[in-house]
């Protein structure tokens, strides 16, 4: 980032359609490359997509067997990846044969489980041939569904752990297991509800579908653009006016969409010029758009995909889920908030007017009702209906208060004043646009859902999630022991409470540093699921709370998005900016580094767990308020540390002995021990007075 340059104070940058058609391929690589298929056929497509969430939103309140849930919805998600993914980029725009063949014959293979009745489930154990024969089409149809939508790694790695179930009995320990042969993986993964059909596949069909029809609603009927509008009227006029006009804007557009690519490139087009005008330089403007968007797949109500799965696999409400997020997200959006209030004083930049149309009282009159559905699936959720009724009846309420205004309706008034022709004007309205987007915004996930089942069976037939676990232990044994030596050598008495800590400390980072790794190649969904079932055992074996170590392990996936090679929400921004997407990644980084910490708070100590709300709704009304404030603060005063640390910037630019002292002092204030709190604000201190000492005045930087 650059200090303005006042012979340009008056330039205002216009994203340029090149830009944004770079923006969406990024968009692409997350979801896949869709066709756009014009005319009949187009028509018949959108009848299939508005079909599947008809029929998703009639499962959310009607009654419906787990199995024929689950096996339609991977029918749907099969036949419609095969029609609308092509097989490759250059077949792109058209339907060839062989995509006909394979969205047939995986209705065909979906239906065999259906309609086989008690028979076919309880023959899992001891397959016929042709019972292995359709299991190994569907399982092949699953990676070629999910190579298509997010590309070769997934269903690459899925592979591996297949190839794992029949050749781990020739492994040595603790590799090995007792062998499998084929039918009974098949079986397993295609008979079962504990392979592709299993809790991922359960999330998809009766959570993560309904939040991305909901969230499509809110789309159409303009809430998105209003919610984008409202930051700038409530953040603008202010030299931080333009960084916190994203930070807010981002944790309102994305908190509905859970989607940091969509997030980013949707803010970055028309929020971009603002930050140019206000002296971000194009890597510093990228990175901040990318920041804000990684806040939409950690912030409530809908989170991201994978905290539906949180939910599942710890059998809690997603209530909780949502409880437990509300104090990390918070302190996700006080860092961001604090480092453009750091870059506002830092680089001296001016502050951004925002037009007089666009004022809060104007836009509140006009447009208060897109804030009811939000409020109305958290309301549901209190009074004691589930996540998916929740969010069927605020999908009703987006779309009855969308009539209140006539450019958010839903349905035109046309339609209902008969002019023209209804069956076209209801074929172009915004309900039919939304009711597709849902079903088509999910295919993506609902094909990483249905590959990591497979992944999933592996592991409860193998128990690889414990024998990894064991591994992680032995490592993190072998470093506790190295490190107590070398204290030993200094006089440090060996007590068993400090090798527990120092236990702990090492597999907390070996965890973070898997989870960043499997993220690196994976999307966050994928990514969870991999670590939470490999990974979140060795937590727990030492004393984690189960939800503590789910919740770490998600804030760590959450990575993936801003961690190359697959940094695509950088990379996105850096195609709207113009910026270096590198450079663009390590100023996203900078940015959110500092909330990114906080995970650490809740699996290293139990009082950290207080950031969590103890875990569950149930419990808050009894949960030890003082302990909570205590935790959040010092939490609060370390991000702050590791802020002013991190930007080099306290009251003024600071010298590198007091950005060490107040990097150290944050890390301090992150582990949510006493002495470890006391010694992080003696280093604040210290680098107060410090500052205070140097007779120097304040000064921008000259630049980033």
């Amino acid at each position: 980032m650059s200090q303005p340059d006042a012979g340009n104070a008056g330039f205002v940058p216009v994203v340029s359609q090149e830009a944004l058609k770079k923006a969406e391929q990024y968009i692409e690589e997350e979801e896949g490359a869709i066709n756009k298929l014009p005319g009949r056929l187009g028509s018949i497509i959108t009848l299939l997509a508005v079909v599947m969430s008809l029929f998703h939103l009639y499962a959310a309140y009607g009654i419906m067997p787990t199995h024929v849930l689950r096996g339609i919805h991977v029918a749907f998600v099969l036949f419609l990846c095969f029609l609308l993914f092509p097989v490759a980029k250059k077949f792109r725009h058209r339907i060839h044969w062989w995509d006909w063949l394979a969205a047939i014959a995986s209705l065909f293979v979906v239906g065999n489980m259906l309609f086989g009745g008690d028979g076919f489930l309880e023959r899992a154990i001891s397959p016929t041939l042709l019972d292995q024969v359709l299991g190994i089409a569907l399982i092949l149809m699953v990676l070629e569904a999910a190579r298509r939508t997010s590309g070769w790694i997934m269903p690459a790695i899925c592979v591996g752990f297949i190839v794992y179930a029949f050749v781990g009995h020739m492994l040595p320990p603790p590799w090995t297991h007792y062998g499998m042969d084929v039918g009974r993986v098949v079986g397993h993964m295609y008979m079962t509800l504990e392979g592709i059909f299993g809790v991922a596949i359960d999330v998809s069909s009766s959570l993560i579908i309904l939040f991305t029809i909901y969230g499509a609603f809110l789309e159409f009927s303009g809430a998105g653009k209003f919610f984008i509008d409202f930051s700038f009227a409530a953040m603008g006029g202010k030299p931080s006016g333009a960084g916190r006009t994203i930070v807010l804007a981002s944790f309102l557009l994305g908190g509905p969409s859970g989607s940091g690519v969509a997030t980013t490139v949707t803010l970055g087009s028309v929020a971009y010029p603002m930050l140019v005008k206000a002296g971000y330089g194009k890597d510093a403007a990228g990175g901040l758009l990318a920041a804000g968007g990684l806040g939409a797949i950690i912030s409530p109500p809908v989170l991201g995909a994978a905290a539906f799965l949180i939910a599942q696999f710890l059998n809690i409400s997603y209530l909780d889920v949502i409880l437990m997020a509300t104090i990390p997200t918070l302190l996700y959006y006080f860092a961001l908030f604090l480092m453009v209030e750091i870059d506002a004083r830092k680089f001296g930049m001016p502050a951004v007017a925002i037009e007089k149309h666009l004022t809060m009282s104007v836009l509140a009159r006009q447009f208060w009702f897109h804030f009811l559905s939000l409020l109305a699936i958290v309301f549901f959720m209190v009074i004691g209906f589930s996540p998916a009724v929740s969010v069927f009846w605020a999908t009703v309420v987006a779309l009855v208060f969308s009539f209140l205004h006539v450019d958010c309706a839903l349905v035109p008034y046309d339609f209902f004043r008969g002019r023209g022709s209804r069956t076209e004007l209801f074929a172009q309205s915004g309900l039919v646009k939304a009711l597709r987007s849902g079903s088509v915004g999910m295919l993506s996930v609902g094909a990483t859902c249905a590959a990591a089942g497979l992944i999933v069976g592996v592991v409860t037939l193998t128990g690889l999630g414990l024998k990894f676990s064991s591994i992680v232990l032995q490592y993190a044994d072998s470093g506790t022991q190295m490190i107590m030596s070398a204290l030993g050598a200094v006089g440090v008495e060996q007590t068993a409470s400090l090798l527990h800590d120092v236990k702990l400390l090492l597999t907390a980072v070996m965890t973070s540093l898997i989870v960043w790794i499997v993220g690196l190649a994976v999307p966050v969904t994928a990514s969870y699921i991999i670590c939470a079932v490999i990974a979140a055992p060795a937590l727990i074996q030492l004393g984690v709370a189960d939800f503590a170590a789910h919740m770490f392990i998600f804030y760590y996936a959450v990575l993936s998005e801003v961690s190359p090679p697959t940094a695509l929400s950088p990379f996105a921004a850096a195609a709207i900016t113009g910026g270096d997407p590198y450079k663009t990644t390590l100023q996203s980084w900078k940015y959110t580094l500092p909330a990114f910490l906080v995970p650490f708070m809740f699996v290293l100590d139990p009082a950290g767990v207080g950031l969590l709300l103890m875990g569950s709704f149930k419990k808050l009304s009894s949960a030890p308020w003082d302990q909570v404030a205590i935790v959040s603060v010092t939490a609060m005063i370390g991000i702050a540390a590791l802020a002013a640390g991190v930007q080099g910037w306290l009251f003024k630019l600071t010298n590198g002995l007091e950005r060490w002292l107040l990097i150290a002092a944050g890390l301090a204030l992150v582990y949510p021990k006493p002495m470890f709190d006391y010694i992080g604000i003696v280093l604040i201190v210290i680098a107060v007075v410090l500052q205070k000492l140097r007779g120097d005045a304040p000064h921008a930087a000259a630049g980033a």
